[in-house]
């Protein structure tokens, strides 16, 4: 994980949709992601993006992990999807749902529409991923 300096200045950013910033290879194989730039312009604090899941949920979504974060936001944008967090059973999220994902959850994708879109924010804009 990067260090982050707390103490540098935070830029003015403006992210305007474009279709063509949606890539794939990014945190999950199993989405494509428009990174909205904040990482860059908060130095590493916080990282925002849009996630499109790509269909259909396989096996390789379904695994169970936790993230190494200190906090973790998602605002359902399109479609929905519907995860099991530990402690809490199955949740279907759908457009207009949002969640507090707490540090180090236990959780599984179980599926999700072919439409599904979500805003993701997360402090510190580096962390990890681990299965569980």
């Amino acid at each position: 994980m990067a260090d982050i300096d707390r103490n540098a200045p935070q830029k003015f950013h403006v992210s305007h949709l474009r279709e063509e910033d949606f890539k794939v290879g990014g945190l999950r194989p199993y989405a494509s992601y428009r990174d909205l730039g904040f990482a860059e312009a908060s130095h590493g604090l916080a990282q925002a993006h849009v996630i499109r899941m790509i269909p259909p949920c396989t096996d390789e979504v379904r695994k169970r992990h936790i993230h190494a974060v200190q906090f973790q936001m998602i605002y359902v944008l399109k479609g929905w999807i519907r995860n099991e967090f530990e402690g809490h059973g199955e949740q279907t999220m759908k457009a207009g749902t949002s969640w507090l994902q707490p540090p180090g959850i236990k959780h599984t994708v179980l599926d999700y529409s072919d439409d599904c879109e979500m805003l993701e924010i997360i402090l510190p804009a580096d962390f990890q991923t681990t299965e569980v």
